[in-house]
């Protein structure tokens, strides 16, 4: 069967623009197989990242059809009948067609006090029991790779950039519930101050696009509680 992609297109010398490639298609082809085929045998300029091809890493992060997906877990055959659009994740930084800088991310986490921070009088090598509640309150939002995902789908991120985005918000929960993280106070007045934890909408939309079935809003909901005990003092 063949397939029609149309394929956002950009450089800082060009305008941009979308260009349609044909490309024939099976049962399994994903939307990388047919953007790797492009580049492989009719347009070598096309720029995309990927690199694992097998849904681990995340780094072929795209827009398809208007929904944020992992290239290389998007069937074509999956996807109805008509052009399936492509296009780069929203509210990062161009660099050349499909690739995006996804520097602004890191930098929202470092803001968020995103890194760990050992407590103090933490014993040396601490470590939270596997059967441990505190480990189950934390297992719900660990497995962020950092795709970037919930960012691109996130409306608040591009109407505020001071706005932490959903993986800052879903990282610091972890590290709040973390006993061994010498940083909760830090972290509290970002998250307690007007541009984080206040401004998230709550519609959702990073969760509904995580490949990894977490739950940024939910993320958000928790701190919101905690945060609230906190300001009332009746939490550490």
């Amino acid at each position: 069967m063949t397939r029609t992609l149309r394929v956002f297109r950009w450089s800082p010398n060009e305008a941009e623009s979308t260009r349609d490639y044909r490309v024939e298609a099976h049962r399994d082809t994903t939307v990388l197989d047919a953007l790797v085929e492009i580049q492989r045998a009719q347009d070598p300029t096309l720029a995309f990242r990927y690199a694992c091809r097998v849904g681990m890493c995340g780094s072929c992060a795209v827009v398809v059809n208007g929904r944020e997906r992992w290239a290389c877990r998007t069937r074509l055959g999956d996807l109805g009948t008509g052009p399936v659009r492509v296009r780069p994740l929203y509210h990062f930084p161009l660099l050349r067609d499909l690739v995006v800088d996804l520097a602004p991310h890191a930098v929202r986490l470092r803001d968020a006090h995103g890194a760990f921070t050992p407590r103090a009088d933490a014993a040396p090598y601490a470590s939270v029991a596997g059967d441990s509640r505190e480990r189950a309150a934390i297992d719900p939002a660990i497995e962020c790779i950092g795709c970037g995902m919930c960012v691109s789908a996130c409306t608040l991120v591009a109407s505020n950039p001071r706005f932490p985005g959903p993986a800052a918000l879903n990282r610091a929960l972890t590290l709040q519930l973390d006993s061994r993280d010498g940083a909760h106070g830090a972290r509290w007045e970002v998250l307690l101050g007007d541009d984080a934890l206040a401004r998230c909408h709550g519609q959702g939309n990073c969760t509904a696009v995580c490949p990894m079935g977490l739950e940024p809003t939910a993320s958000v909901i928790r701190l919101r509680r905690l945060g609230l005990s906190q300001l009332l003092g009746t939490t550490g």
